[in-house]
C-alpha cells in the first residue's frame, strides 16, 4: 500500500519559533489567570473575586478602627492586626480558595485529556508541573501578601510608632506567606491531580485540610489534658496552618498564632525540614502523575 500526503490547505508558519521559556511563561501566565477566573466566564470568577474581598475585609476594618481609635485616644497608637498572624486567623478562607481553585489548576488538563498536547511542544513534563505550581503559588501569594500590605500602609497612614519594626515583620510576614502559598499550593494540587472531576476535587482538598486540622486540635487537646505538652506541640506539625506557623515562630522570629507553638530545641529545625519536605515532595508527586498521564 502507498502512502500519500494530502495539502488539505493549512497555512504554513515560517516565523520565529519561540521555544521553551516562552511556552513555560505563557502556561504559568495561562494557570495564574485561570486561578482568579480570567478569560473564563462570569461564573468562574465569582468565587475567587468573592473570597478575595472578603480576605482584605478584616484587614481594612483594622486599619479603619485604628485610625478612629488613634484620634478619639488622643494620638494613642491601637494596634493592628498582627501580619504574621494573619493567614491564620483567616485559614478557613484561604483553605476554601484553596479547594475550589486547586481542581482548575491541577485537574482540567486531566479530565479532558490534553495533556500529551501539551508535551508534543518544547515543554518537558517538569517544565509543566513547575509553571502549574507556580502560578498556584503565586495566585496564593497574591490572596495572602495583598492584606497584609495593606495592614502595612495603614501603619504608614496611622503613623504608628516603630515604623522600623512595623516594616521589619511585614517583611517576614511576605516570607511567611510565601511559605504558606509553596506548601498549600502543593498539598492542594497533588489532591486534586488523582481527583479528575472538579466537585471530588474540590470535596477530597477540603476534606484533607478538615480532617487533618481537626484530628491535630483533638490530639492536642487530649495532649494537654494528661499533661503531655510536648505531644500538642509535635502535633501541630500535621496541620499545614500550624506547620507554618511553628517555622515563622522559629525562623522568622514571629509571635505565635497557632494554638501550640513548635517544641523547644530540635522542634524549630524540624518544623522547617518538613515544610521543605512537602514542598519538594508535592512537586515531585506532580511530576510522577503529569508524566503517566501524559504517556497516554
Amino acid at each position: 500500500m502507498t502512502s500519500v500526503i494530502h495539502d488539505i490547505g493549512y497555512r504554513h508558519y515560517d516565523g520565529k519559533r519561540l521555544g521553551r521559556a516562552y511556552a513555560v511563561r505563557s502556561l504559568f501566565v495561562h494557570n495564574l489567570r485561570a486561578a482568579y477566573g480570567l478569560g473564563r466566564p462570569v461564573k468562574a470568577k465569582i468565587m475567587p473575586f468573592l473570597l478575595f474581598a472578603i480576605m482584605l475585609l478584616p484587614a481594612a476594618i483594622s486599619v479603619a478602627i485604628t485610625a478612629i481609635a488613634a484620634q478619639l485616644a488622643g494620638g494613642r497608637s491601637i494596634d493592628l492586626i498582627r501580619y504574621s498572624a494573619y493567614a491564620t486567623y483567616l485559614q478557613p478562607l484561604i483553605a476554601i480558595f484553596l479547594a475550589a481553585q486547586a481542581p482548575v489548576i491541577a485537574s482540567r488538563d486531566l479530565r479532558f485529556h490534553v495533556t500529551p498536547l501539551y508535551f508534543s511542544r518544547p515543554l518537558s513534563r517538569l517544565d509543566y508541573v513547575l509553571a502549574k505550581y507556580g502560578a498556584f503559588a503565586t495566585a496564593l501569594v497574591i490572596l495572602l501578601a495583598t492584606p497584609v500590605t495593606i495592614l502595612f500602609i495603614g501603619a504608614l497612614v496611622t503613623k504608628q510608632p516603630h515604623l522600623g519594626t512595623h516594616t521589619a515583620h511585614w517583611l517576614a510576614a511576605l516570607v511567611g506567606c510565601l511559605l504558606y502559598a509553596l506548601v498549600l499550593a502543593g498539598l492542594g494540587l497533588v489532591v486534586a491531580a488523582f481527583t479528575p472531576r472538579r466537585g471530588f476535587g474540590v470535596t477530597a482538598v477540603m476534606a484533607v485540610y478538615l480532617l487533618s486540622t481537626t484530628a491535630v486540635a483533638a490530639i492536642q487537646g487530649i495532649a494537654e489534658n494528661q499533661t503531655q505538652f510536648g505531644v500538642a506541640q509535635w502535633a501541630g506539625m500535621f496541620a499545614p496552618f500550624n506547620l507554618i506557623d511553628g517555622v515563622q515562630v522559629w525562623a522568622l522570629r514571629a509571635k505565635q498564632a497557632a494554638p501550640e507553638p513548635p517544641p523547644p530545641g530540635l522542634g524549630g529545625p524540624v518544623f522547617t525540614l518538613v515544610c521543605a519536605a512537602l514542598i519538594v515532595g508535592s512537586a515531585a508527586i506532580l511530576y510522577l502523575r503529569f508524566r503517566k498521564a501524559g504517556a497516554k
